[in-house]
């Protein structure tokens, strides 16, 4: 896939780059990525995306642009208030680079619609805030054979992984799933959500942005990925630490006695 004169020009601080380069910017053009979520993490993933040239994005968000959003979700401006967030993400990104194509998905991803949705692209990045989205778009990844990159927020501090769980490792072994790192979801009420317990506005900016990294890494193929390990950020404290995790054998997805669908 050539670059046109235009894309050079814009795109020549990767194409000096020699992990990206010209081949790497046509696989980034190439590409087609789902992302979950247009708000805190999705905001700067979105917007770096765009900017890096991935040739699609799909937005999936059934939600609309409140005030109280613009604390943290950067994509979005007064103006947009009361307007569904993949239309005004739509519009920032055709700003932005109006040479990436988005396509937008109103709709909330179930269990039930998921696999329907992420079979349309090459990867995925979830950034939403609930654990049953979670569970089904990493579910769903698994079956459609897709790399997911995952992130959370909490109040003070944010977490990110890449998972692969179709993919065997050299040894033979598999790569952990989502549900190898979190067997079950947290009882009901023991997390609370962003509006009773808040959210440090720039910590979003962080780890969306960390989270395009990943995903620009996974399509050029560079760096060592996040698989199997989960990097966490505490920003009370400013630290960086790396917790390694692995395959469970008794997860549901390839756990031993599962068959497999290879």
């Amino acid at each position: 896939m050539t670059l046109s004169p235009a894309e050079v020009e814009r795109y020549a601080r990767h194409l000096v780059l020699r992990e990206i380069g010209g081949p790497g910017q046509a696989k980034l053009k190439a590409a087609r990525v789902l992302v979950l979520g247009a708000g805190g993490l999705g905001s700067p993933l979105l917007q770096y995306l765009a900017a890096a040239g991935v040739g699609a994005i799909g937005i999936v968000d059934d939600d609309v642009v409140s005030l109280s959003n613009l604390q943290r979700q950067v994509i979005h401006a007064t103006g947009d208030v009361g307007q569904a967030k993949t239309k005004s993400v739509a519009d920032a990104l055709a700003r932005l680079n109006p040479q990436v194509r988005v396509e937008s998905h109103q709709r909330r991803l179930t269990p039930a619609n998921a696999r329907e949705l992420v079979k349309g692209y090459d990867i995925v990045a979830d950034g939403s805030d609930n654990f049953e989205t979670r569970y089904a778009v990493s579910d769903a990844c698994f079956h459609e054979k897709r790399p997911l990159v995952t992130a959370a927020l909490g109040v003070f501090d944010g977490s990110l992984t890449t998972i692969r769980a179709h993919e065997r490792r050299p040894d033979g072994t598999w790569n952990p799933t989502y549900r190898c790192l979190f067997p079950v979801p947290p009882p009901p009420g023991t997390v609370p959500a962003c509006a009773e317990a808040g959210v440090l506005g720039a910590l979003a900016g962080v780890v969306g942005s960390l989270m395009a990294i990943e995903v620009v890494r996974e399509i050029v193929g560079f760096g060592e990925g996040l698989v199997g390990r989960l990097l966490m950020i505490d920003a009370s404290s400013m630290r960086f630490e790396t917790l390694f995790y692995d395959w469970d054998e008794q997860n549901p997805l390839n756990g031993r006695g599962v068959k497999s669908e290879e």
